[in-house]
Order: C-alpha cells, then sequence, then structure tokens
C-alpha cells in the first residue's frame, strides 16, 4: 500500500502529486481526507489555482467559482472560491459571493480531478462530480487551468 502524506503538498511539485493520487488506492485517499491533514490539503491545493491559471485563454471570462468538497469527518462538505476577473485568478476558503458555477465532488473524486488522475467528462457523466450553472464554464475549466502532468 502507498504511504501517502499530502499534508505538505506545497513542496511537492505537480508532477508528483499527480503521480500520487494516481498510484494510491482511493480507500487510503478517502482516509487521507477524513483525517486531520485535509484543511491543510485542501489549502495548499487552492492555494496553487492562481498560479496554474492560464490567463492568456481567459478572454473576457469574468466569473465566481464555487469548489464543495464532501468527505469530511463529520458528514459535512468544505466550499472554497475561485474568482475569475480581469485576467486574474483569486481563491478563498470563504464561499461569499454568488456563483456563476458549482462543481460539487466527493474528496477522492476531487483530488483525481485536479491532479489530472481523472477524467472530467467521465466523472461528470457518471455522477462522480456535479456541476450547477453554467455548464459551459464548466466544460472550459481545463482550458482555464493547467493541469499536473504525471
Amino acid at each position: 500500500m502507498t504511504d501517502v502524506d499530502l499534508s505538505q503538498i506545497g513542496s511537492i511539485e505537480p508532477g508528483e502529486f499527480s503521480r500520487l493520487v494516481k498510484s494510491t488506492p482511493d480507500r487510503r485517499l478517502a482516509e487521507v481526507m477524513a483525517g486531520e491533514q485535509r484543511k491543510g490539503i485542501l489549502d495548499q491545493i487552492f492555494g496553487r489555482f492562481p498560479q496554474q491559471f492560464r490567463s492568456d485563454r481567459a478572454g473576457s471570462t469574468n466569473a465566481v467559482i464555487h469548489w464543495v468538497i464532501g468527505g469530511r469527518p463529520d458528514g459535512g462538505s468544505d466550499t472554497y472560491q475561485i474568482t475569475i476577473a480581469d485576467g486574474t485568478c483569486t481563491t478563498s476558503a470563504t464561499a461569499d459571493a454568488d456563483p456563476r458555477l458549482t462543481i460539487s465532488a466527493g474528496a477522492v473524486e476531487f483530488l483525481k480531478l485536479v491532479s489530472g488522475a481523472g477524467n472530467p467528462m467521465m466523472m461528470f457523466m457518471t455522477g462522480k462530480i456535479k456541476a450547477k450553472g453554467d455548464l459551459g464554464l464548466a466544460a472550459n475549466m481545463g482550458n482555464l487551468f493547467g493541469q499536473p502532468k504525471g
């Protein structure tokens, strides 16, 4: 079994993060994301979104996107906000603006999605991720954000 330590994700290169998620059984990823490391892992992942943002592909896109990640130890979910405006991207652990798009996923599915270890279209079609709001924006997310290769 792969020993998963995503607590230091900030020091893990994107390609290594992708390989780690791909090589770790779902059950183990779920355990990690239901543990005390969860908030730090999510904060670090969302902290990378601005660096992965492709402003040259954003054009005139202005949007607030909420990410709802399930699988919290108490059975609840965490909501993070991404704001794209004027060619920039910012993130927040506080969802305080009306979203143009809300993407919901379990913790394991979220890790697979952001690591490039899962096929977003297949995950959407099978109900593993859900999108509410601007589905055109949802379909364009891969174009707006680079994904790690590993």
